[in-house]
């Protein structure tokens, strides 16, 4: 009964934004705490209505006495880095990038989107979705805009690379697995990769249909490479003033250097720091050596910290929904569910039945619901038909191909934002084309990953 709650939190999320009935702040808050207090009133589960402000405030903030991770980190991270890369934008560091960009497509949509996908795979090497969002967004919309071309497929493909890409061992999925059933990193890495890399092959396809589709609605745009460049190049008055191209290789030096402390922090020589830490510190020093005057420091925090207030709202947003589904145990409660609606006349098949829970289970619940909460449950059902804890392991990343489309994953907020795309549709588009990924990534772990059928 209290897996059906929580059910009915996520379909009433779903059927509101879907519908427009809604915007996704009002149903991330208002949703989860309506039902929350329902389920609290019966009072048949060790909570009251009266927790469910408790647990939604454990959401943001996080709260260790009831195990809930916030996501006021998350938030934090989001609202510097913004910032940064807003900053950065201004200061014309992805310039040259842009005018790269446009040299080597010259017009031609097919080779923009091929490009997009490329570079997304490249930057979500990190792991991180907010990382990739802003980096990208700053190369690409510029010229995703002076071609006319669609932003869903901006949208579309951006998170499509980064579900693949976030599997690498210091993303979050993984690292979440080798805790939970104690597997080898590196065993568990070997498996996946021939599946990172079909899936990945995959990306670039989608990008390559959407870019002839793209070609046929545009054509390829008649203009010569000076032109094209001049078109991009040229600031608007107001933006001028804030170039800086003497300090291109100081910012760009900078950046490297936070991407390789976001990327490698705590291996090598490299301490571990908080990414949110990372970007307050990068844009401290990015603010004094571009703009020394606090006239200019306090116009570009002006000009870019509407949006990263926006984002913020939706994260924090996202935190009630998810503290709420943990804190009344709905999360645990839909992951047993998932567990025990298989019949057992398919335990000889575990690993395929696990791969395809993993589906919903990584959409309806967060990573650490899933992986942490339901994954040893069905690692437990895996041992007792003769799987080992890796088959498993391996088997549950299959999913990842859908979890950032939940409305539990915070950074799709930010990529929604700046691309403009309604999340009900974006959901949709994406959703086809991770279709894809699931079959080709599970081709990959099933005949190369070494985990039987």
């Amino acid at each position: 009964m209290l897996a059906l709650f929580g059910l009915l939190i996520v379909i009433g999320f779903m059927i509101l934004i879907m519908t427009r009935k809604a915007s996704p702040f009002t149903s991330l808050i208002l949703v989860p705490l309506i039902i929350g207090v329902i389920a609290g009133a019966i009072n048949q589960w060790g909570f009251s209505a009266l927790d469910i402000p408790k647990y939604a405030i454990a959401g943001m903030i996080s709260d260790a006495d009831l195990k809930i991770k916030g996501v006021a980190g998350t938030a934090l991270m989001l609202l510097f880095a913004i910032l940064y890369f807003g900053l950065m934008l201004s200061a014309g560091l992805f310039q040259p990038l842009v005018n790269f960009i446009v040299r080597a497509v010259k017009g031609d949509p097919l080779k923009v989107l091929v490009g997009t996908a490329i570079l997304a795979l490249g930057i979500s090497v990190d792991g991180d979705g907010s990382t990739t969002t802003l980096v990208v967004c700053s190369a690409m919309l510029p010229v995703y805009r002076k071609l006319n071309m669609k932003m869903m497929d901006l949208a579309v493909l951006i998170v499509l690379a980064n579900s693949i890409m976030n599997l690498l061992p210091w993303g979050g999925p993984t690292a979440r697995i080798i805790t939970a059933l104690h597997v080898d990193e590196g065993e568990l890495l070997r498996a996946i990769m021939p599946g990172m890399i079909i899936a990945a092959i995959w990306v670039i396809a989608v990008a390559v249909i959407r870019g002839l589709a793209e070609r046929k609605r545009l054509g390829i745009t008649n203009l010569n490479t000076d032109g094209m460049v001049h078109l991009i190049d040229t600031p608007h008055e107001d933006d001028a003033k804030f170039t800086r191209p003497h300090l291109i290789w100081f910012n760009f030096g900078l950046t490297l250097l936070v991407m390789i402390e976001l990327i490698f922090g705590g291996m090598w020589f490299l301490p571990k720091v908080n990414s949110a830490l990372i970007f307050a510190i990068a844009l401290a020093v990015a603010l004094m050596a571009n703009y020394p005057k606090q006239a200019d420091q306090r116009e570009i925090i002006e000009k870019y910290g509407s949006s990263a207030v926006q984002v913020i709202f939706m994260v924090l947003a996202a935190g009630v929904f998810m503290g709420i589904l943990s804190g009344t145990g709905m999360s645990h409660a839909m992951g047993e569910a998932l567990a025990t609606w298989i019949p057992e006349r398919f335990g000889n098949h575990w690993p395929l039945i696990v791969a395809l829970i993993s589906v919903p289970g990584t959409f309806l619940l967060s990573n650490d619901a899933f992986y942490l909460g339901v994954l040893p449950v069905l690692n437990q059902v895996g041992i007792k038909y003769g799987f080992s804890s890796m088959d498993i392991a391996i088997a549950s990343t299959a999913g990842q191909a859908f979890h950032l489309l939940s409305p539990l994953v915070g950074f799709i907020y930010l990529l929604l934002h700046i691309t403009g795309v309604e999340m009900g549709k974006w959901q949709i588009q994406s959703a086809k084309w991770a279709i894809g990924i699931f079959v080709a990534f599970s081709l990959g772990i099933f005949t190369m990953g070494g985990v039987p059928l």
